[in-house]
């Protein structure tokens, strides 16, 4: 009987102490939601990066991932030592690396015959990230319009929308992802102040346009008679394919006093994670710019900058053998992706991604397809929507053949033997006529 008791007991005590967990982590729920109110509005407004998420789902389900714009081969080995060398040096810590803005004087006079200042034009950052968000917070108050073109990477409109101002989305139109004049002047209002070529990150993420002159003269034209400024992202400015040349937005008459041009060391030599970028723009702005770097980072990674000296001493014969290699993955992912039933309708002119369609008789909506790809192909990628920002009707939201939904974007900066396994996954998930089946 003592032996009962004692195990009735030990259930009421254990019964008890599940209630008091229970109302505990009610209270700490109540709590939890009492504090999230404290967040900011800017902060409300954000959610993590689809892209990265789909990276993490890729890496859990060991599938390739041509979703994230990172290489997966080495970085040149010259490059490489120059960094060990600094850190074996002792350049370890806080420090302004000179003659980087020496370099990048040189090298925008070569590329766009442009005079700046290396000791008062040029910031330097962690990344063209960093450079890029400072230029907005340098510039943008609350309630500013700032005109962005669509299709455009997540990092753009969530830079605005942390500094308070309103994004502007003018759809560039498809498939050949061209600007329509009137559509850029229609957007201009007395509240506009700055156009964000985030499309002049032309070369373009995600669809790999490079804007012709005659747009880039149509932009500087509007900027100009609008008295607006202009933010670019240049980092693609080395990776362009079949002879065409980048062309800077600075470059144009009336132009260079109001462009602010962001760039970086990730894209054109293989260091992603390095996180040195600039931005160049008149000094007043150089200094704004610099002066939030400081605040939010202080330094650039001390190493990584003395690296860039010698990354940005490459000879034209580097960025010539660059242009190559990825033109010679970029034909292989077309050739792939095409012969296996997408509609390959824009040919990429730069960058490293290819911005595919589905095919017309293909059901599904692009984030219901990656995600078959990812389970049955063992491969990821991005669904195009996450680029798109302008406002669609309830009809088009709700058609799943609304070009919105249609798109795919590959990342092919991947080494040839992981672009042939991708080749050799989609190979085993064909049809009788060779087109990709996914259940």
């Amino acid at each position: 009987m003592a032996t009962l008791n004692s195990v009735l007991s030990t259930f009421a005590d254990s019964d008890v102490e599940s209630r008091i967990r229970h109302e505990r982590r009610k209270e700490e729920r109540k709590t939890e939601k009492t504090m999230e109110e404290k967040l900011s509005g800017a902060a409300k407004k954000l959610t993590s990066s689809p892209i990265q998420e789909l990276s993490q789902l890729a890496q859990r389900s060991n599938a390739i991932n041509l979703a994230e714009g990172f290489p997966d081969f080495p970085a040149p080995l010259h490059i490489k030592n120059a960094a060990v060398s600094a850190i074996n040096s002792d350049f370890n810590q806080y420090r302004h690396v000179q003659g980087m803005c020496d370099h990048l004087t040189k090298m925008v006079k070569d590329m766009h015959g442009l005079d700046i200042d290396p000791l008062t034009d040029i910031a330097i950052c962690c990344g063209q990230t960093e450079a890029f968000a400072a230029a907005i917070f340098a510039t943008i108050d609350p309630g500013d319009e700032v005109i962005l073109f669509d299709p455009s990477y997540e990092t753009y409109e969530g830079c605005v929308t942390m500094a308070r101002g309103v994004p502007i989305h003018v759809p560039l139109d498809p498939p050949q992802w061209t600007l329509d004049p009137s559509k850029l002047l229609r957007s201009f209002s007395e509240r506009t102040k700055a156009v964000i070529l985030n499309s002049l990150n032309s070369p373009h993420n995600p669809t790999g346009k490079v804007f012709t002159k005659e747009e880039l003269e149509i932009i500087a034209g509007a900027c100009c008679s609008h008295n607006c400024l202009a933010i670019t992202d240049e980092v693609y400015e080395h990776i362009t394919y079949d002879n065409l040349k980048h062309i800077s937005l600075a470059s144009f008459p009336g132009m260079q006093e109001r462009t602010i041009m962001t760039s970086s060391l990730s894209k054109s030599f293989s260091v992603t994670g390095w996180r040195v970028g600039w931005a160049i723009a008149p000094a007043f702005l150089a200094s704004a710019i610099r002066n939030i770097h400081v605040i939010v980072t202080d330094s650039a990674p001390a190493p990584f900058q003395e690296a860039a000296l010698t990354a940005l001493r490459s000879p034209p014969e580097y960025f010539e053998s660059l242009r190559r290699d990825y033109q010679s993955k970029r034909d292989f992912i077309i050739k792939l992706l095409a012969g296996v039933g997408f509609k390959i309708r824009f040919i990429p002119q730069g960058s490293f991604f290819l911005f595919a369609e589905l095919p017309d008789n293909y059901p599904l909506s692009d984030v219901e397809f990656i995600k078959k790809l990812i389970l049955e192909a063992g491969v990821v990628a991005v669904p195009g929507q996450g680029f798109f920002h302008t406002n669609l009707t309830s009809n088009e939201v709700s058609d799943v053949n609304c070009y919105q939904k249609r798109y795919i974007r590959f990342a092919f900066c991947k080494s040839d033997a992981t672009l042939t396994a991708v080749a050799e996954r989609l190979g085993r998930l064909l049809d009788a006529a060779g087109h990709l089946v996914l259940h």
